[in-house]
């Protein structure tokens, strides 16, 4: 088979074929089972298993059953989901500041902080945060997302935290408010700073979410109003939703 005009080596598109199919299998079925379930000839089936047990990716477990060797789960400890999703998003994130002619970010939730890793756009020098920044998350739209969007358990403890610290007259303080309020993000699936961190600051946020649904990281666009309200436009929600869906097809497919 032919891809972009590169062409596929097709012993390893079924090694990685019988690869994933033995760990799916969780080490039940015999490698014959697999194999012919998988339209392989168990003989090259056993070939393939043999290289992938010589390489660390399998390990026999008797009876011609096998699971995830220790190379596989040294790999799948490298993954760092978050970096995948910083690095797809970086140039999705640029071009959509440049048509929005706003400040455009991208932050994630850690130690009950939000850690600002992309930031650009016209005028991203003059904002407050900065790559590598971490910033309460109560107040903010990215940081609002993430608490959203944790589990019931974990979104309760950090609420136990409040009350929280003022930064403008129209910040949350109160712990059942905001609580109020992240159950309406999650159900809307975007928040809003609406100088809430900043007068005369207009944000809004989405989440970027994993196949399996969780919200790993989240991105905003944020205007300057100057002395006009701090409202939020429409089209900066669907700009930002459109988006949201580029990355997450970017990094996982």
């Amino acid at each position: 088979m032919v891809r972009n005009g590169t062409p596929e080596v097709s012993a390893l598109r079924r090694a990685l074929a019988l690869l994933e199919a033995v760990i799916a299998d969780g080490g039940l079925s015999n490698l014959s089972v697999i194999a012919r379930d998988l339209a392989m000839p168990v003989s090259s089936a056993h070939r393939h298993a043999a290289t992938l047990i010589a390489a660390g990716y399998l390990r026999p477990l008797g009876g011609g059953r096998h699971a995830a060797g220790p190379a596989l789960a040294r790999l799948a400890d490298q993954i760092d989901d978050r970096q995948i999703v910083v690095n797809a998003a970086a140039a999705v994130l640029h071009r959509l500041a440049e048509r929005s002619d706003a400040i455009v970010q991208l932050g994630t939730y850690e130690n009950e902080m939000v850690t600002y890793r992309i930031k650009s756009g016209r005028g991203a020098s003059g904002l407050f945060t900065r790559v590598g920044m971490q910033l309460e998350a109560y107040c903010s739209g990215i940081g609002k997302v993430l608490l959203a969007n944790l589990t019931d358990a974990e979104r309760a403890a950090y609420l136990a935290t409040g009350p929280f610290v003022a930064l403008t007259a129209r910040t949350i303080c109160d712990a059942g408010e905001l609580g109020r309020v992240l159950e309406t993000v999650r159900a809307q699936g975007f928040a809003t700073d609406l100088g809430e961190v900043v007068e005369d600051l207009a944000c809004v946020a989405v989440p970027l979410r994993r196949p399996d649904g969780e919200a790993i990281a989240a991105i905003s666009i944020t205007r300057l109003t100057a002395r006009a309200a701090p409202r939020v436009d429409p089209a900066d929600l669907a700009a930002l939703r459109a988006a949201a869906a580029e990355i997450e097809t970017l990094a996982f497919g």
